[in-house]
């Protein structure tokens, strides 16, 4: 049978996270004929390599392929998937979460039943195995875990709200028509910067593509604890903020970028009084390096 979908992960430097994820996708419910998956190695410098060889030997029934990406970066290896990818609808996913086994058919199911969708994301879950810390709310999970769950429905994704990089599908032929993932956005070794997806999606939005909310396509976000120190925070959202000024450059929104960041420290400052003294911090801290990255950028 013909391959219809492809399923890119973008892995560096997490051989023994990633085989969380790959036994998550071998226990997948889809037809194993329709589908492969297709590992990008993003340049590891562990046993990555060796650890996705073994478990293909594993796994001899399933279409997995080891893509191996020598160029730095997020997007380049997301890119390298795309370009070996044989099917009409082209999944990613990241190399630290779980999925769970309808995730490749609700994601079919989507595409067929929506004739016009050209796009879709599904439900992220976080996890954390050494708990919540107290001081996160909402608004600081959003850029360490990004949760999403928009009800129980396949609907249009919310106005102002775009799928999550390691949950999202696209069909092949919005790579033909409005280019791939653009290589000076996006994360790069352990450089803490993005923007790759928003972009992409600016570009989709553009030209009038559908996107739609899948919530059976659900994923599991897995966040260490090495992801919950104040240190990671900063810099995490001061990288937000370069990618924010980098994409706002691409598209002549500078000036509106500007002030939306006014907006949202005088919302960061009116949520300051409804949260406890901890949480208030860490809402000072994102916006702060955020504000910091931005300015940064701009100076640069």
């Amino acid at each position: 049978m013909m391959i219809r979908f492809s399923l890119v992960i973008a892995t560096y430097n997490r051989a023994e996270q990633l085989m969380i994820t790959l036994r998550s996708v071998a226990a997948q419910t889809a037809d194993e004929t329709i589908w492969e998956c297709i590992v990008v190695d993003n340049n590891s410098q562990d046993h990555t390599c060796r650890n996705i060889d073994q478990f293909i030997a594993d796994n001899p029934s399933l279409n997995i392929k080891y893509c191996l990406e020598k160029q730095q970066g997020l997007s380049h290896a997301r890119n390298a998937g795309i370009n070996n990818a044989l099917g009409d609808i082209i999944a990613f996913i990241d190399d630290d979460e779980h999925i769970v086994p309808e995730f490749i058919d609700s994601y079919i199911e989507l595409f067929d039943r929506i004739p016009q969708a050209m796009s879709a994301g599904g439900r992220i879950i976080a996890e954390y195995p050494g708990g919540r810390p107290v001081w996160m709310s909402k608004y600081s999970e959003e850029p360490i875990a990004n949760p999403m769950d928009f009800g129980d429905e396949i609907k249009p994704f919310p106005k102002g709200r775009i799928p999550g990089g390691g949950n999202m599908a696209m069909r092949k032929t919005v790579f033909e028509e409005i280019g791939v993932f653009d290589t000076t956005l996006g994360r790069t070794g352990k450089k803490l910067s993005g923007g790759e997806e928003s972009d992409l999606f600016e570009r989709m939005k553009s030209k009038g593509m559908e996107c739609y909310y899948v919530p059976k396509a659900v994923m599991y976000h897995i966040i260490p604890e090495s992801k919950l120190n104040r240190d990671y925070f900063a810099r995490l959202a001061f990288n937000n903020g370069i990618g924010q000024w980098t994409r706002a450059t691409l598209h002549n929104h500078r000036f509106r970028l500007v002030c939306k960041e006014c907006c949202k420290w005088i919302a960061t400052l009116l949520l300051c009084l409804t949260h406890k003294p901890a949480q208030s911090k860490y809402l000072i801290i994102m916006r702060w390096n955020i504000s910091k990255g931005i300015i940064n950028a701009a100076r640069s």
